[in-house]
């Protein structure tokens, strides 16, 4: 498509948009009182959580050492929660391991009978491990582990000097990087922070010399150029344009391991760290809810705050003000990690079970590395902020009253080239809604966390590695063809006035689907607006075929955390939960069902509870048609 005709799509969609949005608010039933609703009550400590270090010390930590104990008795027989953890292929284990009985020995100050005890029991872990397969970030934590018992005068104490030999060979960065032009070996870009890491605590260790580190820091820096550019935020692909909360958490992941290894960032990494921080704060909330959209979520949306606020604090790049709510944030994720993600029944975190769904990258066979790997998270930071003076300290700042101070609505551009990719934060009463507007590539592209839909925490969410068109048409051809509207967006525009934010952009292509990367399909163009005003939001698509194309079907989704629905033609009404009503315009009917929704129906916290269904299986339609709907929703809570 040339430059005029995406303009005369554009006009025609601005046209289309408006009929869509009256036909659709047209006999809208009227907005439930937000007493009607019955929204689960709030828990106690968002008014009041306990300061970040007693969570860790009085909760996390005897966790985390009732797990360690279970391991140093079992060893390889150690089951938890019915998982054998040895079995389970873990090619990170041996090194979360090793970290986890690091923190129980340095940051649970145990008794010197009960550390002579964790010592030996480290040092016999360490030798039944020392043939395990522990690749990259394993090789990272078991260095860091390595260090921090170093520093402590305790590497002699907790490790033979045979197994202290056969890791200093196996724990090497060169492993997984090509030592001669610095490439890696079957790895996304990101895991060149991981050998920075793993070359400067082995300089540190007294290993090898500086130069690794040094080169490797420059290779990392060039790439965070390259596929970052101007915007400041890290593209998970080599340019196919995804962004989701690994782009904003790898630049505090980077900065931690200057901390971390005693050495100055450069002032791009601060600059990078700030546009990071920009885009967190904007989802600051009381509950301690995390990143909204993406892959692998639950804590870990929550976690990533953690890592980018306390890079930010002790590198000095937050205001006072920040640094207040951010510690007073940060107390909160760790005390909603102890009542919504740990499971006291198992002892052990939950990201699987009871109506949850995580990705497959982290599946339940990983459960005692995720057990650690979010310990080691929550203890690490907490240390900054403690060194920083905030040990014990009550989180007393006015997180609602900040919030206040924050736009309405923004746009955040990751990139701006060929195709456009941002995302759009939308502030409403509570609510914190996110519009991604990007490229899910290779292995995401048709799994709905990568949707351009809203995404909002406890209200609106994507199952992990699942596929079904939430929020978004299907579309199937007479030939098998089926297309949706997913990859390749230009024109992205936004504007906010009285309330009201509206975004618009169009794809020249549909995204094909069947393989595991997108692909392009010049059959059909789309061009879509989102309009957001308090407690709605309204998506009105234009679609335009190209040339001698029949459609057969066109399908829709929506699954919802929201309960007691009714249907009636085309609308869904609720009568429990925040999403109040939804209707759709464009399809021929609309199902609905609430009970024995099918597995892949689950996200990281709960089960949804319902699943509306609609579907257009005999298209009369010409070379434009229209699709679209709009949510009504209660914006607080």
């Amino acid at each position: 498509m040339n430059r005029n005709d995406a303009q005369i799509i554009s006009r025609k969609f601005l046209a289309a948009a408006a009929i869509s949005v009256a036909s659709l608010a047209y006999g809208a039933p009227a907005v439930l009182a937000k007493t009607d609703l019955a929204p689960p009550e709030n828990p106690a400590w968002m008014a009041d959580p306990d300061p970040f270090d007693s969570t860790v010390q009085n909760q996390l930590i005897p966790n985390l050492k009732t797990i360690i104990d279970q391991l140093l008795r079992q060893k390889r027989a150690m089951t938890l929660d019915g998982v054998k953890v040895f079995e389970a292929e873990d090619k990170f284990l041996p090194g979360k391991i090793a970290i986890g009985i690091a923190h129980v020995i340095i940051d649970g100050n145990p008794a010197p009978a009960e550390r002579a005890r964790l010592l030996q029991g480290f040092r016999e872990i360490a030798d039944l491990t020392i043939d395990d397969t522990n690749d990259t970030w394993g090789m990272y934590y078991y260095m860091s582990a390595l260090n921090s018992l170093r520093k402590q005068g305790l590497l002699d104490e907790a490790v033979s000097p045979e197994t202290l030999a056969k890791l200093r060979a196996k724990l090497d960065w060169r492993t997984f990087v090509r030592e001669d032009d610095l490439t890696l070996i079957d790895l996304p870009n990101n895991y060149f922070g991981v050998a920075f890491s793993i070359a400067r605590l082995r300089y540190l260790m007294g290993w090898e010399d500086e130069s690794g580190s040094e080169k490797l820091l420059t290779k990392s820096l060039n790439h965070y150029r390259e596929y970052s550019g101007e915007f400041g935020f890290a593209d998970e692909t080599p340019g196919a344009g995804r962004f989701d909360r690994y782009s904003v958490l790898l630049i505090g992941e980077f900065a931690q391991r200057f901390v971390e290894t005693g050495i100055e960032p450069p002032q791009e990494i601060r600059d990078w760290l700030r546009k990071s921080v920009d885009l967190l704060m904007l989802r600051i909330n009381p509950r301690g809810e995390g990143f909204e959209y993406g892959r692998s979520l639950g804590p870990y949306s929550e976690t990533a705050f953690l890592e980018v606020f306390s890079a930010a604090a002790v590198l000095g790049i937050l205001t006072p003000q920040e640094k207040e709510i951010a510690y007073s944030f940060s107390s909160r994720v760790a005390e909603r990690y102890q009542d919504v993600w740990f499971d006291e029944q198992t002892g052990s975190v939950n990201l699987w079970d009871k109506g949850r769904r995580t990705d497959a990258y982290r599946g339940k066979h990983r459960i005692l590395g995720e057990n650690l790997s979010l310990s080691h998270q929550q203890i690490y930071t907490n240390k900054i902020w403690n060194e920083l003076g905030y040990k014990n300290r009550e989180p007393d700042a006015d997180i609602v009253a900040y919030r206040a101070t924050l736009p309405s609505s923004e746009l955040t551009r990751f990139y701006a080239g060929n195709y456009d990719r941002a995302v759009v934060t939308v502030r409403d009463g509570d609510r914190v809604i996110g519009l991604p507007i990007i490229n899910g590539s290779d292995g995401q592209h048709n799994h709905n966390p990568y949707f351009p839909i809203p995404f909002s925490p406890g209200m609106l969410e994507g199952s992990a590695d699942a596929g079904y068109p939430q929020l978004t048409p299907r579309i199937t051809l007479t030939d098998g063809s089926v297309l949706m509207p997913l990859a390749w967006f230009e024109g992205v525009t936004h504007t906010a006035q009285d309330g009201t934010t509206t975004v618009d952009f169009y794809q020249q292509e549909m995204d094909l689907m069947g393989t595991s990367a997108p692909r392009k399909d010049g059959r059909i163009a789309v061009s879509t607006r989102y309009t957001f005003s308090p407690g709605q939001i309204i998506r009105a698509d234009t679609y335009v075929v190209r040339g001698d194309v029949e459609i057969a079907k066109i399908e829709m989704e929506y699954a919802s955390l929201s309960d007691k629905a009714r249907q009636t033609g085309l609308r869904t009404t609720y009568g429990k939960g925040a999403v109040q009503s939804f209707s759709v315009v464009g399809l021929q009917r609309c199902d609905v069902q609430s009970d024995n929704l099918d597995e892949q129906y689950q996200i990281s916290a709960e089960p949804l509870n319902s699943l509306v269904t609609c579907v257009s299986t005999t298209p009369k339609i010409g070379k434009t048609f229209h699709i679209g709907w709009v949510m009504r929703y209660d914006p607080g809570r």
